[in-house]
């Protein structure tokens, strides 16, 4: 349940709800959401494509370099796959801890991190092409529409 990789709506309330303890004093949840522009082009959907077994164990070793790192009580991260559409959720993370300082450090960290080394990929759609996107950086050339699945 701490790491997850799905084709479901992700549910940052169902979230919260398993990872809640009395000795938590911050939840940190990070929600990364399908933006309408991206390099100033107008995005029409994502689609995020993932190892789900390799990804899930290198969630789990982010987990541990953020529990050696800061004093928090959890963490977790749930990544979804297939198309996203604009202003749907494809990244979860929640960190919780008895203090907010630690717990904003921690995702904050987190979130690079995941980006940098979980075996997720990404293709941007736009109305006259594609892209895969590894980071912030485009990866492949340009893909006329109706190229690769878009």
């Amino acid at each position: 349940m701490h790491y997850r990789v799905t084709d479901e709506a992700l549910d940052p309330r169902e979230l919260e709800r398993f990872l809640d303890k009395p000795e938590n004093g911050a939840v940190i949840n990070f929600q990364g959401v399908v933006r309408r522009q991206s390099r100033g082009r107008i995005v029409d959907y994502l689609e995020y494509d993932a190892y789900a077994p390799m990804a899930t164990k290198v969630m789990a070793q982010i987990g541990e370099e953020v529990k050696a790192r800061w004093p928090i009580t959890d963490f977790a991260v749930w990544h979804r796959t297939g198309r996203l559409e604009v202003g749907e959720t494809s990244l979860l993370v929640l960190v919780t801890s008895p203090h907010r300082k630690e717990a904003f450090e921690a995702c904050a960290w987190a979130v690079d991190r995941i980006k940098e080394i979980v075996p997720v990929w990404k293709r941007e759609v736009w109305d006259d092409g594609s892209s895969w996107v590894e980071g912030d950086t485009l990866v492949s050339q340009r893909e006329p529409a109706g190229a690769a699945g878009g």
